[in-house]
């Protein structure tokens, strides 16, 4: 369960730091408020029902006829103003930092070793036989 939390967490902070430092641009073609046809790389197709322009000039045009598509776009730049940046720790904040990475880390691990400390020990030497003590026999 902690694998695959770190591994998605990672997974989302590099689609983070993709989408932040890229640019993009969507084209879309709308006939009156309805989305017909977007593109992200080349220019979205339309849908046919544009009323051409006028050739014909007027003195006075009377009514100026308004078209039922629109065409928009959204244009997303990239910052360009990243830097890398850096900062000097004092050698005091840094033991702290690594014994509390180490101690936080510790905490969490247990120990798969099974260490044995009577093995190590020889017995107490018998005083009485307490089996006879208190006369329990094996038959």
């Amino acid at each position: 369960m902690k694998q695959f939390f770190h591994k998605s967490l990672s997974l989302v902070m590099a689609v983070l730091v993709l989408s932040t430092t890229l640019s993009f641009a969507i084209d879309m073609h709308f006939c009156g408020e309805t989305l017909v046809d977007y593109s992200f790389l080349k220019q979205a197709k339309t849908c046919g029902m544009e009323q051409p322009l006028n050739t014909v000039k007027c003195e006075n045009p009377s009514v100026s006829q308004k078209s039922c598509c629109s065409n928009s776009q959204l244009i997303k730049q990239a910052s360009d103003d990243l830097k890398v940046s850096s900062q000097q720790l004092s050698p005091e904040i840094q033991i702290f930092i690594t014994s509390f990475f180490y101690a936080y880390q510790n905490l969490f691990q247990t120990d798969t070793t099974n260490k044995i400390s009577f093995n190590e020990y020889p017995p107490p030497l018998i005083q009485r036989n307490i089996m006879i003590l208190h006369q329990t026999f094996l038959i």
